[in-house]
């Protein structure tokens, strides 16, 4: 069977499938308009949010000074911007989607580990952001009835009617917060912009803002913090840097996709991440402490009504990042598990309630638990899904996939009953000795670099499998 270089071709025998659906079809040619801006733009949109601020100046709150905060997020956002290049070739290429491509690899039943792995990040996620907005209203409430703050239930009550708003939204379909669509990255950089103006002011200029020191004597010290700090960054964008796909199926050209997110990704991120580096580092002139959360920050304003309009535009940004960014992905991944029993409306739903299972409030409870529990544990998973995607794609297929193939059963992706072994078990492989830091103590430094370790373990681990147990013979080109 010959390559098939337009996923357009042979279109007609793959749409009777049920591995096939609208939403996962390859995009035809003349559907791809995506140019160099639109690439950046979509970096600058999904860059600019509170976890990315909260990212930075934990580490502030964990003894960096700025220039040590910085060079890390900036570090790790390059270093993560090679697995998405490196996974985006295929979507930019074949015009597949993210759950499409996984098939070569894991198979097109098992296709579904990897996504659904992807999807419980999402949800995480979701509960983070919908505890952000629990906590903005809570605070809103508060500036208006001072009394609120007395009330031990105040922020469990605001967050579950958050939640609730989110699922409204989710149930009334995408389009009830089309019209917020563009502006949630203008209200946070207004955000970012007014809270960074007032803590010049209170500090005294930048210059005393900007001075506190690193609390680590030494550079052992500073190195033990770092590692876990420049993983926590890269597995800031570990999801995205595998479904990357469902974006670059629409580009242009490889160019177009690779200039974009090089100039969006890195940039952006290092932008807004000073601004929470910023006022971190102000809040322990102004207040004695580093208050990393933003909406601490806010609620200190003073004057009550400016927190309440700080507030109700940070609402409007995190309801519209959080459904656009956290429920349409595992969505469409819990529906691709049964597209006939689930909806895209039930899996939005499947998504709040495991958003709500996964306690937020623990994952947010300090900067500790949210960079080394939250973001570096879940890297453990994800960094062994890009070691099986990159080596499966370019080392053992050489970039050549039959796309016809991938939404049929009995193809050459079928492997054992749709299941590819050596995949799973690569990614058990490099999950697994990722994980194993977490039990073994004098081992922490393998959990400390987990998405590094997960990668390359399962790298090497699929490249063994595929080469000495279950060669595979490459479509003619």
């Amino acid at each position: 069977m010959s390559e098939t270089h337009s996923p357009a071709l042979r279109a007609e025998t793959i749409r009777g499938s049920g591995l096939y659906n609208k939403d996962l079809a390859p995009v035809a040619s003349e559907r791809r308009r995506w140019r160099t801006y639109n690439y950046a733009a979509l970096w600058i949109s999904m860059s600019v949010n509170i976890p990315t601020y909260m990212l930075a100046s934990g580490m502030i709150a964990g003894g960096m000074n700025w220039k040590q905060a910085l060079f890390t997020v900036f570090l790790g956002n390059v270093l993560v911007l090679i697995p998405m290049l490196l996974n985006a070739h295929a979507g930019a290429r074949y015009g597949i989607p993210f759950p499409v491509f996984a098939r070569a690899s894991f198979g097109v039943l098992g296709a579904n580990v990897p996504a659904i792995l992807r999807a419980l990040v999402a949800c995480g996620w979701f509960g983070i952001q919908t505890w952000i907005g629990g906590e903005a209203i809570n605070a809103m409430i508060v500036a208006l009835a001072p009394g609120w703050a007395h009330f031990h239930y105040g922020p469990a009550v605001c967050f579950a009617f958050f939640w609730l708003l989110n699922v409204l939204v989710i149930v009334r379909g995408i389009e009830t917060i089309r019209f917020l669509q563009g502006i949630s990255a203008p209200f946070l950089l207004l955000i970012g912009f007014a809270l960074l103006l007032w803590a010049r002011e209170k500090a005294g200029g930048f210059g005393p803002m900007l001075a506190t020191p690193s609390k680590f004597q030494t550079f052992g010290e500073f190195f033990r913090f770092f590692v876990p700090s420049l993983t926590g960054v890269v597995g800031f964008w570990a999801t995205v840097s595998l479904n990357i796909p469902d974006f670059t199926r629409y580009a242009r050209s490889q160019r177009d996709q690779i200039v974009g997110q090089a100039l969006g990704l890195p940039a952006t991120m290092t932008f807004y991440s000073f601004i929470g580096i910023a006022v971190t580092s102000a809040t322990l002139i102004i207040f004695g402490e580093a208050l990393w959360n933003p909406v601490s920050v806010l609620a200190r304003l003073g004057n009550p009504w400016a927190v309440v309009l700080a507030m109700i535009a940070l609402l409007m940004a995190t309801l519209n990042v959080n459904v656009a960014a956290n429920v349409v992905s595992p969505a469409n991944d819990f529906s691709n598990l049964s597209p006939r029993r689930i909806s895209f409306r039930a899996g939005g739903l499947i998504t709040c309630a495991v958003g709500i299972l996964m306690q937020p409030w623990k994952l947010m409870a300090d900067y500790g638990s949210y960079i080394f529990g939250w973001l570096v544990g879940y890297s453990g998973f994800l960094g062994p899904i890009a070691g099986v995607l990159i080596c499966d794609y370019f080392v053992v297929r050489k970039k050549l996939l039959v796309v016809e193939d991938l939404y049929e059963r009995d193809g050459r992706y079928e492997y054992s009953r749709g299941f590819h072994w050596a995949a799973i078990v690569a990614l058990a492989a490099g999950a697994g000795v990722a994980f194993i830091g977490l039990v073994v103590p004098p081992l922490r430094v393998l959990y400390n670099y987990a998405w590094f370790v997960g990668f390359l373990v399962s790298f090497a681990a699929y490249f063994v499998l595929m080469h000495r147990v279950e060669p595979v013979a490459q479509p003619a080109d």
